[in-house]
């Protein structure tokens, strides 16, 4: 068999990290001295390492993260009230195979989105599904899917998502449709997969903002049991940008 025919049939596998392996060793002398497992087992490392690393990008992209966030980014500054070891317990993503949810309270510009989405990354480096969205979007999605008819489409791809992270939640006005809407995607979830919530509204508030108290009843009772929570203080740290970025006069 011809070099490029092995490289044909090599593409033709989807084994394109290989074959770009295959051809730096053909290329550089110092492989030649190397036995034939060593050189195979060294393509077949390239291969699955670069495989690992584009599941990491397609989860990433899939996600829609609105920032780039990671958790060894953060600032654990004592004002802010976080606990650096559970933080980064929870970034093990240990919650997220318990198919348990995760709360983030705080203040308007404490981080939250910040640190939801440095939790969503995480979980799509351990090769969990992500899906971020601003709860609002959420319920305008499900209507309009509703007018269409691809609601249940819509519903069995949120029920197979890893973590679904809901950022913003209970900041607008919640219609019983909307408790409905809800309810029907955290039916699906519950026990099965994990929700990242970020809400500025304690979980105190929850239960009044639903207009219906069966709905809310239902609502909290799958999402606040089995969630661990994160309480986030301090200033906004959205004016702590601002202020450092600001030219000194």
């Amino acid at each position: 068999m011809s070099q490029q025919a092995l490289y044909d049939q090599l593409l033709e596998l989807r084994l394109s990290a290989f074959r770009k392996a295959l051809h730096e060793q053909q290329s550089n002398p110092q492989f030649t001295d190397l036995p034939f497992e060593d050189r195979l087992a060294l393509l077949v490392d390239y291969e699955c390492s670069q495989r690992h690393e584009n599941r990491i990008r397609r989860n990433i992209h899939a996600a829609d993260f609105p920032m780039q966030a990671a958790l060894e980014d953060l600032d654990f500054s004592p004002a802010r009230g976080m606990d650096r070891r559970f933080i980064l317990e929870l970034g093990q993503c240990s919650w997220i195979t318990s198919r348990h949810n995760l709360i983030v309270l705080g203040p308007t510009g404490s981080g939250k989105s910040f640190l939801a989405c440095a939790f969503g990354a995480a979980a799509a480096r351990n090769n969990f599904s992500v899906r971020y969205l601003r709860t609002s979007r959420l319920l305008h999605t499900l209507s309009i899917a509703r007018e269409d008819g691809s609601l249940t489409k819509l519903l069995r791809s949120l029920a197979k998502t890893s973590l679904l992270i809901l950022d913003d939640w209970m900041r607008d006005i919640i219609t019983i449709q909307n408790g409905q809407d809800i309810l029907e995607v955290l039916d699906d979830r519950f026990g099965h997969t994990a929700t990242l919530i970020a809400s500025q509204v304690p979980v105190s508030d929850w239960h009044l903002r639903i207009p219906d108290p069966t709905l809310a009843d239902a609502i909290l009772d799958r999402l606040v049991h089995n969630a661990q929570r994160i309480q986030l203080e301090g200033e906004s740290q959205r004016k702590l940008r601002a202020q450092r970025t600001m030219p000194n006069t």
